[in-house]
């Protein structure tokens, strides 16, 4: 490996494990080369690497300091060719991601948030698409929080989208929220879902017993709209993009955040799955499926740093 490459991946390493924080300056081109027993041009060229790459920022000639940004572009260096296991949640726009991201992002394991959770904690996947909504009402933190205590974990906001109850055309049954479930014919995603818990929460809300709701279990948003679609159901929980094509009508209910988690060791690795959700092509594909809110979407947070807030409706 060339000297100041060398360098420039011992600095970033120290960057992203907080040896070196956010705003700190650098040592001094000179004395740091006669530390390493380096030229000041080998120096030199090792911190323009880290400029380039956004770890740091060059002040003047002389001095340089670790962006604001540092800890995230150090990983996307020093990870930039490992591929990046996603596990988690069913949703249409996700396909649109995963195909523009290509083969450096590969979906691992069983659909379903919390079977997402469980393969991020055995260390099968990298990252988890989830959108559960803890009984605080903050969506997905507390259990980024909970699973990664260790690896300081980090969401990845993809964006908001809209559930509801999906009915035929004419509301034939009269179902206006989920009250009116009990007794009929439900299209259920599976268990370990987040849009089954969804569903399952909604229900004991409107003080009725989830257990008095029976009907088909299916494994995406796809199969249970066309299982109303198709008769086999009179109603389900879902997305309102799954009716555009399908002539259903949607009743709405809530608007959820749905956001990957991971640690911070693999923010390098899911540097092709940031770039693919802050792409405007990709971005637009999005918004004309419907039911999506994007006004955040790519936004990357340190668990620690997220609000307690509810998303609204919920």
């Amino acid at each position: 490996m060339t000297r100041y490459v060398e360098i420039s991946t011992e600095l970033a390493r120290r960057v992203r494990y907080g040896d070196l924080l956010p705003g700190g300056e650098l040592p001094a081109i000179r004395g740091y080369g006669r530390e390493l027993g380096a030229t000041s041009s080998t120096i030199v060229r090792a911190y323009r690497h880290l400029a380039d790459a956004g770890v740091i920022t060059l002040v003047d000639r002389r001095r340089a300091r670790v962006s604001t940004d540092g800890p995230i572009a150090a990983a996307r260096l020093l990870e930039a060719d490992r591929v990046f296991r996603l596990a988690g949640s069913d949703d249409p726009a996700l396909q649109l991601l995963l195909c523009h991201a290509g083969p450096a992002v590969v979906p691992v394991g069983t659909r379903g948030s919390f079977h997402g959770l469980r393969a991020l904690a055995r260390g099968d996947a990298d990252g988890a698409a989830i959108h559960l909504r803890h009984y605080t009402g903050v969506y997905n933190a507390p259990y980024a929080r909970a699973l990664l205590a260790d690896q300081r974990p980090h969401l990845l906001h993809l964006w908001r989208r809209e559930q509801g109850l999906l009915v035929p055309a004419g509301n034939p049954q009269r179902i206006t929220g989920p009250a009116d479930l009990a007794r009929r014919r439900v299209a259920r995603r599976e268990p370990g879902a987040g849009t089954r818990v969804l569903l399952e929460q909604q229900i004991i809300t409107a003080g009725t017993d989830p257990y008095a709701v029976t009907g088909p279990e299916l494994t995406s948003h796809l199969e249970i709209a066309l299982a109303v679609a198709s008769g086999i159901a009179d109603a389900a929980l879902g997305l309102r993009a799954t009716v555009t094509d399908l002539g259903l009508e949607f009743i709405p209910l809530i608007w959820e955040s749905y956001d990957v988690v991971l640690g911070a060791a693999v923010l390098g690795a899911a540097r092709p799955l940031i770039a693919a959700v802050n792409d405007p092509g990709v971005r637009a594909a999005v918004d004309a499926i419907g039911g999506y809110d994007l006004a955040a979407a790519g936004t990357l947070h340190p668990v620690n740093d997220q609000p307690a807030s509810t998303t609204p409706g919920g």
